[in-house]
Protein backbone atom coordinates (compact mmCIF):
# COMPACT_ATOMS: atom_id res chain seq x y z
CA UNK A 1 0.00 0.00 0.00
CA UNK A 2 1.52 3.53 -0.67
CA UNK A 3 2.39 5.49 1.79
CA UNK A 4 1.61 9.30 2.39
CA UNK A 5 4.55 11.75 3.91
CA UNK A 6 5.84 12.02 6.96
CA UNK A 7 5.26 15.60 6.85
CA UNK A 8 1.07 14.92 5.61
CA UNK A 9 1.54 12.28 8.68
CA UNK A 10 2.48 15.16 10.89
CA UNK A 11 0.46 18.29 10.00
CA UNK A 12 -1.61 18.94 13.00
CA UNK A 13 -5.08 18.86 13.60
CA UNK A 14 -7.09 22.16 13.64
CA UNK A 15 -8.13 22.41 17.08
CA UNK A 16 -10.87 24.38 16.05
CA UNK A 17 -12.16 22.36 13.43
CA UNK A 18 -11.91 18.33 14.24
CA UNK A 19 -15.04 18.23 16.62
CA UNK A 20 -17.15 19.16 13.74
CA UNK A 21 -18.14 15.30 13.04
CA UNK A 22 -19.99 15.26 17.21
CA UNK A 23 -21.53 18.65 16.56
CA UNK A 24 -23.08 17.38 13.71
CA UNK A 25 -23.99 14.24 15.66
CA UNK A 26 -25.72 17.01 17.82
CA UNK A 27 -27.65 18.29 15.51
CA UNK A 28 -29.44 15.06 14.14
CA UNK A 29 -30.13 14.85 17.62
CA UNK A 30 -31.88 17.86 17.09
CA UNK A 31 -29.92 19.85 19.82
CA UNK A 32 -29.06 23.72 19.34
CA UNK A 33 -25.66 24.07 19.50
CA UNK A 34 -23.90 27.51 20.25
CA UNK A 35 -20.72 28.11 18.14
CA UNK A 36 -17.93 29.32 20.56
CA UNK A 37 -15.75 27.57 18.66
CA UNK A 38 -14.50 29.42 15.76
CA UNK A 39 -13.86 33.07 14.66
CA UNK A 40 -16.95 32.96 12.14
CA UNK A 41 -18.53 36.51 13.44
CA UNK A 42 -22.33 37.05 12.71
CA UNK A 43 -21.69 41.03 11.70
CA UNK A 44 -22.55 41.69 8.22
CA UNK A 45 -20.48 42.19 5.16
CA UNK A 46 -20.33 45.62 3.95
CA UNK A 47 -22.82 45.86 1.27
CA UNK A 48 -20.57 48.01 -1.09
CA UNK A 49 -18.19 44.71 -1.06
CA UNK A 50 -21.26 42.52 -1.67
CA UNK A 51 -22.42 44.92 -4.70
CA UNK A 52 -19.09 45.55 -6.42
CA UNK A 53 -19.45 41.69 -7.25
CA UNK A 54 -22.96 41.87 -8.34
CA UNK A 55 -22.09 44.56 -11.02
CA UNK A 56 -18.58 43.71 -11.62
CA UNK A 57 -19.17 44.17 -15.44
CA UNK A 58 -16.58 41.64 -16.64
CA UNK A 59 -17.15 39.54 -19.84
CA UNK A 60 -14.23 36.91 -18.90
CA UNK A 61 -12.97 36.14 -15.38
CA UNK A 62 -9.47 36.08 -16.08
CA UNK A 63 -6.54 35.86 -14.13
CA UNK A 64 -5.01 38.42 -11.82
CA UNK A 65 -1.40 40.21 -11.73
CA UNK A 66 0.30 37.80 -9.18
CA UNK A 67 1.03 40.04 -6.65
CA UNK A 68 -2.56 41.63 -6.82
CA UNK A 69 -4.72 44.06 -9.38
CA UNK A 70 -2.32 47.41 -9.41
CA UNK A 71 -5.46 49.32 -8.93
CA UNK A 72 -6.00 47.22 -5.43
CA UNK A 73 -2.59 47.82 -3.99
CA UNK A 74 -2.67 50.86 -4.45
CA UNK A 75 -6.00 51.29 -2.59
CA UNK A 76 -4.28 48.94 -0.26
CA UNK A 77 -1.22 51.33 0.74
CA UNK A 78 -3.92 54.33 1.42
CA UNK A 79 -5.32 52.37 3.58
CA UNK A 80 -2.57 52.23 5.64
CA UNK A 81 -1.63 55.36 5.51
CA UNK A 82 -4.47 56.32 7.21
CA UNK A 83 -3.26 54.01 9.43
CA UNK A 84 0.09 56.09 9.84
CA UNK A 85 1.96 53.36 8.30
CA UNK A 86 3.90 54.49 5.21
CA UNK A 87 3.77 51.58 2.32
CA UNK A 88 3.73 51.68 -1.88
CA UNK A 89 1.78 49.28 -3.53
CA UNK A 90 5.06 48.08 -4.96
CA UNK A 91 5.89 47.06 -0.66
CA UNK A 92 2.61 44.73 -0.92
CA UNK A 93 1.88 40.81 -2.22
CA UNK A 94 -1.75 40.48 -2.57
CA UNK A 95 -2.55 36.65 -1.15
CA UNK A 96 -5.28 34.45 -0.95
CA UNK A 97 -6.34 35.53 2.94
CA UNK A 98 -3.70 35.53 5.40
CA UNK A 99 -2.68 32.08 5.61
CA UNK A 100 -1.13 32.02 2.53
CA UNK A 101 0.65 35.41 3.64
CA UNK A 102 2.16 33.84 6.38
CA UNK A 103 3.32 30.84 4.06
CA UNK A 104 4.97 32.75 1.62
CA UNK A 105 6.54 34.91 4.86
CA UNK A 106 7.73 32.03 6.34
CA UNK A 107 9.01 30.50 2.74
CA UNK A 108 10.94 32.85 1.88
CA UNK A 109 13.04 33.83 5.29
CA UNK A 110 13.74 30.20 6.52
CA UNK A 111 15.30 27.08 5.32
CA UNK A 112 14.11 23.74 5.74
CA UNK A 113 14.77 23.16 9.85
CA UNK A 114 15.25 26.99 10.76
CA UNK A 115 12.90 28.24 13.83
CA UNK A 116 10.63 30.63 14.79
CA UNK A 117 9.90 32.14 17.65
CA UNK A 118 6.49 32.28 18.72
CA UNK A 119 5.20 33.45 22.16
CA UNK A 120 1.91 31.08 22.86
CA UNK A 121 -0.93 30.20 23.29
CA UNK A 122 -1.02 31.07 19.14
CA UNK A 123 -3.00 30.94 16.30
CA UNK A 124 -2.95 27.21 16.30
CA UNK A 125 -2.42 26.99 12.20
CA UNK A 126 1.02 28.51 13.16
CA UNK A 127 1.50 25.29 14.01
CA UNK A 128 0.31 23.86 10.23
CA UNK A 129 1.82 26.64 8.14
CA UNK A 130 5.23 25.53 10.00
CA UNK A 131 5.26 21.84 9.61
CA UNK A 132 4.10 22.78 5.52
CA UNK A 133 6.94 24.78 5.68
CA UNK A 134 9.82 22.50 6.97
CA UNK A 135 10.17 25.27 9.76
CA UNK A 136 10.39 24.64 13.50
CA UNK A 137 8.08 26.83 16.16
CA UNK A 138 9.95 27.40 18.97
CA UNK A 139 7.17 28.54 21.56
CA UNK A 140 7.54 31.30 24.29
CA UNK A 141 5.26 30.57 27.08
CA UNK A 142 2.79 33.55 28.16
CA UNK A 143 0.37 33.00 31.19
CA UNK A 144 -3.23 33.51 31.80
CA UNK A 145 -2.02 35.07 35.58
CA UNK A 146 -0.86 38.19 34.04
CA UNK A 147 -3.24 38.18 30.72
CA UNK A 148 -1.22 36.47 28.09
CA UNK A 149 1.24 39.90 28.16
CA UNK A 150 4.75 39.51 26.06
CA UNK A 151 7.21 37.48 28.29
CA UNK A 152 10.17 38.62 29.16
CA UNK A 153 12.53 39.78 26.60
CA UNK A 154 15.23 37.34 28.16
CA UNK A 155 12.48 34.44 27.52
CA UNK A 156 13.01 35.27 23.89
CA UNK A 157 16.65 35.21 23.96
CA UNK A 158 17.58 32.15 25.64
CA UNK A 159 15.83 30.47 22.70
CA UNK A 160 17.50 32.26 19.84
CA UNK A 161 20.21 30.24 17.96
CA UNK A 162 22.05 30.44 14.61
CA UNK A 163 19.20 28.39 13.27
CA UNK A 164 16.17 31.30 14.33
CA UNK A 165 15.12 33.39 11.27
CA UNK A 166 11.82 35.45 12.58
CA UNK A 167 9.97 36.56 15.83
CA UNK A 168 5.95 35.92 15.16
CA UNK A 169 3.46 37.79 16.96
CA UNK A 170 -0.27 38.33 16.12
CA UNK A 171 -1.62 42.14 17.31
CA UNK A 172 -4.23 41.97 18.92
CA UNK A 173 -3.89 38.42 19.74
CA UNK A 174 -5.53 35.12 18.66
CA UNK A 175 -6.82 33.20 20.65
CA UNK A 176 -6.19 35.47 23.65
CA UNK A 177 -7.21 38.77 22.59
CA UNK A 178 -4.27 40.62 23.89
CA UNK A 179 -3.34 44.05 22.40
CA UNK A 180 0.62 44.42 22.53
CA UNK A 181 1.48 47.83 24.04
CA UNK A 182 4.03 49.65 22.08
CA UNK A 183 6.37 49.26 24.38
CA UNK A 184 6.24 45.63 24.12
CA UNK A 185 6.50 46.44 20.16
CA UNK A 186 9.64 48.34 20.60
CA UNK A 187 11.37 45.90 23.38
CA UNK A 188 11.08 43.18 20.50
CA UNK A 189 12.25 45.41 17.70
CA UNK A 190 15.45 45.96 19.19
CA UNK A 191 15.97 42.41 19.74
CA UNK A 192 15.02 41.48 16.35
CA UNK A 193 17.61 44.57 15.13
CA UNK A 194 20.41 43.01 17.44
CA UNK A 195 19.97 39.38 16.30
CA UNK A 196 19.20 40.65 12.77
CA UNK A 197 16.16 38.63 12.41
CA UNK A 198 12.87 38.75 10.78
CA UNK A 199 9.85 40.31 12.85
CA UNK A 200 6.94 39.29 11.29
CA UNK A 201 3.48 40.64 12.81
CA UNK A 202 -0.26 39.16 11.87
CA UNK A 203 -2.61 42.17 11.99
CA UNK A 204 -5.66 40.78 10.87
CA UNK A 205 -7.73 42.26 13.77
CA UNK A 206 -6.21 45.35 13.85
CA UNK A 207 -9.53 47.31 13.80
CA UNK A 208 -10.46 45.74 16.92
CA UNK A 209 -9.43 47.06 20.06
CA UNK A 210 -11.39 48.17 22.79
CA UNK A 211 -11.21 50.39 26.24
CA UNK A 212 -9.49 52.93 23.88
CA UNK A 213 -6.36 51.49 23.77
CA UNK A 214 -4.32 52.01 20.18
CA UNK A 215 -2.77 49.66 17.99
CA UNK A 216 0.55 49.91 17.65
CA UNK A 217 1.92 48.11 14.30
CA UNK A 218 5.75 47.03 13.37
CA UNK A 219 5.16 49.28 10.31
CA UNK A 220 5.47 51.92 12.07
CA UNK A 221 8.30 52.13 13.49
CA UNK A 222 11.54 53.36 12.23
CA UNK A 223 14.64 51.94 11.37
CA UNK A 224 12.71 48.24 10.94
CA UNK A 225 12.10 48.37 7.32
CA UNK A 226 14.63 45.27 6.64
CA UNK A 227 13.32 43.17 8.95
CA UNK A 228 9.48 43.83 9.20
CA UNK A 229 7.00 41.70 7.59
CA UNK A 230 3.05 42.25 8.14
CA UNK A 231 0.56 40.08 7.43
CA UNK A 232 -3.03 41.04 6.81
CA UNK A 233 -6.70 40.00 5.60
CA UNK A 234 -10.13 41.14 4.81
CA UNK A 235 -11.60 38.19 6.23
CA UNK A 236 -12.32 39.70 9.90
CA UNK A 237 -11.80 43.12 9.17
CA UNK A 238 -14.96 43.51 6.47
CA UNK A 239 -16.80 39.85 7.87
CA UNK A 240 -15.54 38.45 4.56
CA UNK A 241 -14.02 35.16 5.23
CA UNK A 242 -14.94 33.44 2.64
CA UNK A 243 -13.27 36.14 0.12
CA UNK A 244 -9.74 34.30 1.44
CA UNK A 245 -8.08 37.83 0.49
CA UNK A 246 -4.65 38.77 2.41
CA UNK A 247 -1.33 40.51 1.73
CA UNK A 248 2.12 40.29 3.25
CA UNK A 249 3.97 43.83 3.43
CA UNK A 250 7.12 44.73 3.54
CA UNK A 251 9.60 47.39 3.00
CA UNK A 252 12.34 44.94 2.07
CA UNK A 253 12.59 44.70 -1.41
CA UNK A 254 14.47 41.19 -1.47
CA UNK A 255 11.69 39.58 0.94
CA UNK A 256 8.73 41.02 -1.23
CA UNK A 257 10.69 39.85 -4.59
CA UNK A 258 10.90 36.39 -2.92
CA UNK A 259 7.12 36.16 -1.92
CA UNK A 260 6.26 37.72 -5.33
CA UNK A 261 8.00 34.43 -6.80
CA UNK A 262 5.98 32.06 -4.52
CA UNK A 263 2.80 33.98 -5.64
CA UNK A 264 3.69 33.14 -9.10
CA UNK A 265 4.26 29.67 -8.70
CA UNK A 266 0.41 29.54 -7.56
CA UNK A 267 -0.72 32.31 -10.70
CA UNK A 268 -2.95 34.78 -9.01
CA UNK A 269 -5.55 35.66 -6.17
CA UNK A 270 -9.13 35.29 -7.21
CA UNK A 271 -10.70 37.79 -8.95
CA UNK A 272 -13.85 38.32 -7.73
CA UNK A 273 -12.47 38.73 -4.04
CA UNK A 274 -9.88 40.64 -4.89
CA UNK A 275 -12.87 43.29 -6.44
CA UNK A 276 -15.17 42.77 -3.33
CA UNK A 277 -12.12 43.42 -1.04
CA UNK A 278 -11.55 46.70 -3.21
CA UNK A 279 -14.93 47.86 -2.98
CA UNK A 280 -15.08 47.14 0.76
CA UNK A 281 -12.31 49.38 1.41
CA UNK A 282 -15.01 52.16 0.92
CA UNK A 283 -16.35 51.14 4.05
CA UNK A 284 -17.50 54.32 6.54
CA UNK A 285 -15.88 54.20 9.85
CA UNK A 286 -19.65 54.48 10.99
CA UNK A 287 -19.36 50.76 10.65
CA UNK A 288 -16.52 50.08 12.45
CA UNK A 289 -17.23 52.23 14.88
CA UNK A 290 -20.76 50.26 15.64
CA UNK A 291 -18.74 47.16 15.21
CA UNK A 292 -16.22 48.03 17.97
CA UNK A 293 -18.94 48.57 20.30
CA UNK A 294 -20.64 45.80 19.24
CA UNK A 295 -17.98 44.05 20.20
CA UNK A 296 -16.67 45.03 23.34
CA UNK A 297 -20.30 44.99 24.94
CA UNK A 298 -20.11 41.49 23.73
CA UNK A 299 -16.80 41.04 25.81
CA UNK A 300 -18.01 42.64 28.88
CA UNK A 301 -20.90 40.40 28.67
CA UNK A 302 -19.06 36.94 27.76
CA UNK A 303 -16.30 37.80 30.55
CA UNK A 304 -19.17 39.05 33.34
CA UNK A 305 -20.78 35.66 33.07
CA UNK A 306 -18.13 33.33 33.36
CA UNK A 307 -16.50 35.39 36.24
CA UNK A 308 -19.67 34.00 37.88
CA UNK A 309 -18.91 30.34 37.69
CA UNK A 310 -16.93 29.11 40.42
CA UNK A 311 -12.93 27.76 39.67
CA UNK A 312 -13.33 29.56 36.05
CA UNK A 313 -10.45 31.85 35.07
CA UNK A 314 -10.58 34.33 32.18
CA UNK A 315 -8.16 36.79 30.80
CA UNK A 316 -9.27 39.70 29.85
CA UNK A 317 -8.93 40.70 26.20
CA UNK A 318 -7.93 44.24 25.31
CA UNK A 319 -8.50 42.70 21.01
CA UNK A 320 -9.80 40.95 18.38
CA UNK A 321 -12.53 38.69 19.47
CA UNK A 322 -11.12 36.12 21.32
CA UNK A 323 -10.54 34.90 24.90
CA UNK A 324 -8.88 31.93 26.61
CA UNK A 325 -10.93 30.56 29.88
CA UNK A 326 -9.30 28.79 31.89
CA UNK A 327 -12.12 25.18 33.24
CA UNK A 328 -12.11 22.84 36.25
CA UNK A 329 -11.71 20.37 34.15
CA UNK A 330 -8.50 17.87 33.94
CA UNK A 331 -8.91 17.59 29.66
CA UNK A 332 -10.81 19.92 27.45
CA UNK A 333 -10.20 17.82 24.90
CA UNK A 334 -13.28 15.45 26.40
CA UNK A 335 -14.62 18.08 28.04
CA UNK A 336 -15.80 19.68 24.76
CA UNK A 337 -16.40 16.52 23.11
CA UNK A 338 -18.93 15.56 26.23
CA UNK A 339 -20.31 18.56 25.61
CA UNK A 340 -21.33 17.92 22.07
CA UNK A 341 -21.86 14.40 22.50
CA UNK A 342 -23.65 14.03 26.25
CA UNK A 343 -24.93 17.00 27.53
CA UNK A 344 -27.62 19.59 26.84
CA UNK A 345 -29.58 22.39 28.44
CA UNK A 346 -33.41 22.22 27.26
CA UNK A 347 -32.14 21.16 23.73
CA UNK A 348 -28.92 23.24 23.72
CA UNK A 349 -25.54 22.57 24.30
CA UNK A 350 -22.06 24.29 22.99
CA UNK A 351 -19.27 24.13 20.98
CA UNK A 352 -15.97 25.48 22.05
CA UNK A 353 -12.26 24.70 20.96
CA UNK A 354 -9.95 22.79 23.53
CA UNK A 355 -7.13 25.46 23.77
CA UNK A 356 -4.01 22.93 24.02
CA UNK A 357 -3.72 23.10 20.32
CA UNK A 358 -3.06 26.63 20.49
CA UNK A 359 0.18 25.89 22.42
CA UNK A 360 3.30 23.64 20.92
CA UNK A 361 4.53 23.24 24.19
CA UNK A 362 3.40 19.27 25.45
CA UNK A 363 0.84 19.20 28.22
CA UNK A 364 0.01 23.09 28.30
CA UNK A 365 -3.78 24.64 27.99
CA UNK A 366 -4.78 20.82 28.71
CA UNK A 367 -7.54 22.24 31.07
CA UNK A 368 -8.35 25.68 28.90
CA UNK A 369 -11.01 26.61 26.24
CA UNK A 370 -10.69 29.44 23.41
CA UNK A 371 -14.30 31.07 23.38
CA UNK A 372 -14.96 33.53 20.06
CA UNK A 373 -17.33 35.93 21.27
CA UNK A 374 -18.88 36.50 18.02
CA UNK A 375 -22.68 36.03 18.94
CA UNK A 376 -25.32 38.23 20.22
CA UNK A 377 -25.31 39.25 24.00
CA UNK A 378 -28.21 36.74 24.64
CA UNK A 379 -26.90 33.80 22.96
CA UNK A 380 -23.52 34.45 24.97
CA UNK A 381 -25.51 34.45 27.93
CA UNK A 382 -27.41 31.09 27.24
CA UNK A 383 -23.70 29.28 26.03
CA UNK A 384 -22.28 30.03 29.76
CA UNK A 385 -25.07 29.24 31.41
CA UNK A 386 -24.95 26.01 29.80
CA UNK A 387 -21.33 25.48 30.77
CA UNK A 388 -21.83 26.72 34.00
CA UNK A 389 -24.49 23.23 34.44
CA UNK A 390 -22.24 21.24 32.52
CA UNK A 391 -19.60 22.00 34.76
CA UNK A 392 -21.92 20.65 37.36
CA UNK A 393 -22.42 17.17 36.57
CA UNK A 394 -19.18 16.86 34.06
CA UNK A 395 -17.98 13.38 35.50
CA UNK A 396 -14.01 14.80 35.09
CA UNK A 397 -12.37 11.65 34.42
Amino acid sequence: MPQISTKGAQMPESPIRKLVPYAEQAYKQNKKVYHLNIGQPDIKTPQVALDAVSHHGLSVLAYSRSEGSEQYREKIAQYYKRKSIAVSAQDIVVTTGGSEALLFAMGSVCNAGDEVIIPEPFYANYNGFARASDVTVVPVVSGIEDNFALPPIADFEKHITPKTKAILICNPGNPTGYLYSKQEIQSLVALVKKHDLFLIADEVYREFTYDGAPHYSIMQEPGLEEHAILIDSVSKRYSMCGARIGCLVSKNKTLVATALKFAQARLSPPTFAQIASEAALETPQSYFDEVITEYQERRDTLVAELQKIPGVIIGQPKGAFYCIAQLPVNNSDDFAQWLLESFDLNGETVMVAPAAGFYSSPGMGLNQVRIAYVLNKQSLINAVAIIKAALEVYPNP
